[in-house]
């Protein structure tokens, strides 16, 4: 395994930080905090433009045809840059679920994904907040030859811009599938929920809603330990980029902060601060590029990888952007500084697809201890 970028992804790298430095700066993010879409169309087109939507998805089908390592390098500049809306979900979905599915599911949907006309999200979690398959209970009814869902789905990201949502529910053969639903169908219930990082997490009810069989994709256990393993270190991407740009935003602070006649950054306390940050991210950065190229290249290695990876991100992300608090002082805090900004949706990212605490289970689980 080579962890250097190839001249093609530092190419990537690059011009999406230049792209995005210009069309998703400090103003652009808080204004979507108030949106009522939470997300730009406008900035949503224009990164379907450069290919980013369909980065993963086979040239056959509308996308580029890229690598799962290229995507988590596009997705740890959209944690540099906070960039809202539903990337991610929209990315897992494509990535995974659909390419799962038939030719035909594969027809009808990723094309639009590609070229940015049609959303993607996933529905999983439920009230138990739980990310495995204990934690999903809703259970599918057979009606004909469709499929009937009720119940409750939690922390559902952009349900309410999605045009499509990906339902994982048990089927009664005792399957796991994931049920494709138009946001619009009838008996779908959307509310969206307030959040520590004013995103746009959902509760989702569905009473009575109808799933035809052509939109029903049988997951087995290696796809969906696939899509863990993908979504997982997609988040851990994210980390990553918002660590970095934490840090950097923290040093450039302490230099210009000054007290007791001098810039704070000269106070040995700063610094050892500083350089725990550092520490932190480059161990973020590294163990995240090893998960994400197992899962790439499908290793035998990738489910241990993957957890060992969201483990240490997410603590290691929780120090870095507390360290930054302490840095700026209670000033930090406010909404007139930038750093609340990543304080806020470190923590989102640290929780989704399971905390550190569940992650190290996972690691002594798979190892016997």
């Amino acid at each position: 395994m080579d962890l250097g970028l190839s001249e093609e992804q530092e190419l990537l790298k690059n011009s999406a930080r230049e792209f995005l430095e210009k069309e998703c700066p400090e103003e652009h993010v808080r204004a979507m905090e108030d949106d009522e879409k939470g997300y730009s169309p406008e900035l949503w087109k224009k990164m379907a433009d450069l290919g980013w939507q369909g980065l993963m998805i086979p040239e056959e089908y509308g996308g580029a045809g890229f690598s799962f390592l290229d995507l988590c390098i596009l997705v740890e500049e959209f944690g540099r840059a906070l960039v809202p809306g539903p990337f991610i979900p929209n990315a897992v979905c494509a990535a995974e679920l659909i390419l799962a599915g038939t030719e035909e599911q594969k027809k009808k949907y990723l094309p639009n994904i590609a070229n940015g006309t049609a959303i993607h999200t996933y529905a999983i979690t439920e009230p138990s907040g739980r990310w495995d398959r204990e934690g999903i209970e809703m259970k599918a009814t057979q009606s004909g030859s469709d499929f009937v869902l009720n119940g409750t789905k939690l922390f559902v990201p952009d349900a309410h811009v999605a045009d499509y949502l990906h339902v994982v529910a048990w089927k009664p053969d005792g399957r796991l599938s994931t049920f494709i639903v138009p946001r619009t169908a009838e008996g779908v219930s959307i509310t969206v929920l307030k959040t520590i990082a004013s995103d746009k997490q959902c509760e989702v009810v569905f009473k009575d809603v109808k799933v035809p069989a052509a939109d029903v994709i049988d997951m087995d256990d290696k796809t969906a330990a696939r899509l863990r393993n993908m979504a997982t270190c997609l988040e851990c991407a994210y980390l990553v980029g918002l660590a970095q740009r934490d840090f950097e935003i923290s040093v450039n602070y302490a230099k210009e902060r000054v007290q007791f006649g001098r810039p704070i950054g000269s106070f040995q306390a700063i610094q050892h601060k500083a350089a725990d940050m550092v520490t932190d991210v480059d161990g973020m950065r590294f163990i995240m590029y090893k998960a994400a190229w197992a899962t790439s290249e499908n290793e035998d290695s990738q489910d241990m990888d993957t957890a060992m990876a969201k483990a240490w991100c997410s603590d290691a992300s929780r120090r870095v952007v507390a360290h930054g608090q302490q840095i700026h002082g209670g000033i930090g805090f406010t909404k007139d500084y930038i750093i609340q900004l990543y304080f806020r949706r470190q923590k989102r990212a640290e929780l989704f697809w399971g905390d550190g605490d569940y992650h190290r289970e996972r690691v002594a689980q798979m190892l016997e201890i």
